[in-house]
């Protein structure tokens, strides 16, 4: 039985994934999506140039990424809030760390890549969020992210339809207050030294039929030139 949500807890409340945590590697459950979208981030993400090159992946969750890399020569290390899904990105060959993405415990110009998934919708700092992402990439890095536009139309997709709808998102996951403006977003990077270019993502529809019908296990992802609800944003950082 899937959990539900408790009705105490506040929209965007951390504590939810703790709910959840029996979840994450569910490829039919609450959190199905987020592997989907994983795939498609790994994908922007280059192979190291250097054996051992450090990936921090920002809100890790459980280590969703990490599969995706497999062949790709990073060391990865995850910062997440939820001391469940750390332990299980542990797991996954993450080095797993328990701490706030707005004050990341790393130096500056550490990461060759640093990821940002399904997290920016979540915080309610941003610019400090991406200050520190952009800290930590090294002159070259590049930073992948993904997150939900601060749109009507993404509200509506993402909330009043995706929370009702048998497979879509759990109830009061997001707060759509802090769904990301995304000119905000690609001033903020350029401030850091780092342009960003924006593209849209939607699942396969027909892919997406057959996994509500549980003839598949995982959706592909598809750019799309609209960014009004699902968008990822890559960029290279400057020296």
């Amino acid at each position: 039985m899937s959990p539900r949500h408790d009705a105490r807890r506040a929209r965007n409340d951390p504590a939810q994934y703790e709910d959840l945590a029996a979840t994450w590697w569910d490829p039919h459950g609450p959190l199905a999506m987020l592997h989907w979208i994983a795939a498609a981030r790994a994908k922007h993400v280059p192979g190291a140039a250097t054996a051992g090159a450090l990936l921090v992946d920002l809100g890790c969750g459980a280590g969703l990424l990490a599969p995706h890399l497999a062949d790709k020569g990073y060391r990865v290390v995850g910062l997440d809030l939820s001391e469940s899904a750390l332990i299980q990105a542990a797991a996954h060959g993450v080095g797993a760390i328990r701490g706030d993405v707005t004050a990341l415990p790393l130096p500056d110009g550490v990461a060759a890549v640093v990821s940002a998934g399904e997290i920016l919708e979540h915080v309610t700092d941003l610019p400090s969020t991406l200050k520190e992402a952009c800290r930590v990439l090294q002159p070259g890095g590049v930073l992948v992210l993904d997150t939900i536009a601060a749109t009507p139309l993404a509200r509506l997709v993402a909330v009043e339809i995706a929370e009702r709808v048998p497979g879509g998102a759990p109830k009061g996951i997001h707060d759509p207050r802090l769904f990301v403006d995304r000119a905000e977003l690609v001033s903020l990077c350029a401030n850091e030294g780092v342009r960003l270019e924006l593209f849209g993502l939607r699942p396969s529809f027909w892919q997406l039929l057959q996994w509500l019908l549980r003839r598949r296990e995982a959706v592909d992802m598809r750019q799309t030139r609209s960014t009004a609800i699902l968008f990822q944003g890559v960029g290279v950082k400057t020296s």
